[in-house]
């Protein structure tokens, strides 16, 4: 808003970047209301009280803006010692005062009207519990593909990834180009189906990429997790297998994203639950196509893991998810596009990206959220002990860098002993090159 003060527009920005913090939405209500914007600071007043619903302070501020008079307390009465005796009448009538002095018990004064003020507001903040409990599931053998919630295509596309060059290129020419190009499918024999395994350090946007490969297909998606199969029934978990590839198949094109894998899919033989096993078998039912008459034409099979080398092999057999893509920690580019995503909203002052850039190698997705939160955090603290608001400078982040240690370093360190000691097949040549280069071997 152009008429703003610069103390407002500063404010403002300061809550919408800590929604949480009560006391600094009061203090930012109680400007607006001393500059005459009632109806803002009883929208703030309202949201801080769905923060903290007992706060008196907020309640104040609330009367206040909505013009109200505050309410008064409760005055009790004292009883004198001379009080007027009463006497019961021959009618058996009830106890009166004997005069018509005696003393009458003050009216209590109308209290705030809550209900008004959340009829007022109603449109600005929502209910804070839902009316009406959610429907719970049923005994676990009921379940009905239909049940299944598949996303429309997305918006998302590769495009949006930022940096990330070999991986893109590597999904175009392995998976995305054959799917594209029906008359060269066609010409080739190539069927409309297909598996890829993505695996890599944790946090570093291995389902933003799957998304992305949705809406390059212009394809439905529908998550898969081990909570979303796991069943205390026998026989339930293997039949919530067969329902999301079958809503799957109806739904085609589809992409079923297997998220943790190795939970979902584990060896078998190190596996002693014979639960977790015949979900693999199913899964390897549903993969080939056996199931169903018609196969999975159409059904495109994406997968993630942190671990590779714990999903079962048979899984990752030619025609099932027989192609691997390594997602490594962001580049440069795309760390840039990272901070500048997460920085979007937030009070900043003359960030240098470059030297941040520079500063966050082999820093995961997560970690550059988290880095960007904690010099928030630095910002907002300095602003609540000086009573002055002040912008997120670079210093701030390049702090927040010094503090926060890569979350990928540990997994690098496992992932090490297996690309050169257990790289059987060239499973993890992409790894150990990459190791190679990084000089992490």
């Amino acid at each position: 808003m152009s008429d703003e003060s610069p103390l407002i527009r500063s404010l403002r920005a300061a809550v919408a970047a800590a929604p949480g913090d009560v006391p600094l939405r009061l203090h930012f209500a109680e400007l607006l209301l001393a500059e005459g914007r009632g109806d803002e600071a009883v929208t703030e007043a309202a949201v801080a009280l769905q923060h903290a619903p007992g706060d008196a302070a907020a309640r104040a501020l609330m009367v206040r803006a909505m013009g109200l008079p505050p309410a008064a307390p409760e005055v009790p009465v004292v009883r004198e010692e001379t009080e007027t005796p009463v006497v019961r009448d021959e009618t058996e009538t009830p106890l009166v005062p004997e005069t018509p002095d005696a003393p009458v018990r003050p009216e209590p004064k109308a209290s705030f009207d809550w209900a008004a003020a959340e009829e007022q507001v109603s449109d600005v903040v929502g209910p804070r519990f839902l009316e009406e409990p959610q429907a719970e599931g049923g005994d676990g053998l009921a379940g009905d593909a239909a049940a299944w919630d598949v996303d429309a295509p997305g918006a998302v596309r590769l495009a949006d990834v930022g940096g990330m060059t070999d991986v893109k290129e590597r999904l175009e020419a392995a998976f995305l180009a054959p799917m594209r190009n029906p008359e060269l499918r066609r010409l080739y024999g190539k069927s409309l189906r297909g598996g890829l395994l993505l695996y890599g350090p944790p946090g570093c946007g291995k389902t933003f990429i799957a998304r992305a490969v949705a809406g390059e297909l212009g394809a439905n998606f529908l998550t898969v997790s081990l909570s979303d199969v796991l069943d205390m029934w026998i026989g339930a978990s293997e039949k919530n297998v067969h329902d999301i590839f079958e809503t799957a198949r109806r739904q085609a094109p589809c992409v079923v994203f297997l998220d943790e894998l190795d939970a979902l899919g584990g060896k078998r033989s190190r596996t002693h639950n014979n639960g977790l096993r015949n979900v693999v078998n199913q899964l390897l039912t549903e993969l080939d196509g056996i199931a169903s008459g018609a196969g999975n034409e159409g059904v495109f099979v994406l997968a993630a893991t942190n671990v590779p080398w714990d999903v079962d092999i048979a899984l990752r057999r030619p025609g099932r998810l027989d192609r691997t893509l390594l997602v490594l920690p962001p580049d440069a580019p795309a760390r840039e596009a990272i901070l500048r995503y997460h920085l979007r909203e937030r009070p900043i002052e003359a960030v240098d990206l470059g030297k941040l850039v520079k500063a966050t190698e082999d820093f995961s997705g997560a970690d550059l959220a988290h880095l960007c939160e904690t010099a928030a955090e630095t910002a907002l603290l300095d602003s609540a002990r000086t009573g002055s608001v002040r912008l997120i400078t670079t210093k701030d982040l390049l702090g927040a860098a010094k503090q926060i240690r890569p979350s990928t370093e540990p997994w690098f360190a496992a992932a090490r002993n297996v690309a050169m000691f257990a790289n059987e097949g060239g499973l993890y040549d992409d790894l150990l090159a990459y190791l190679k280069r990084k000089r992490k071997l």
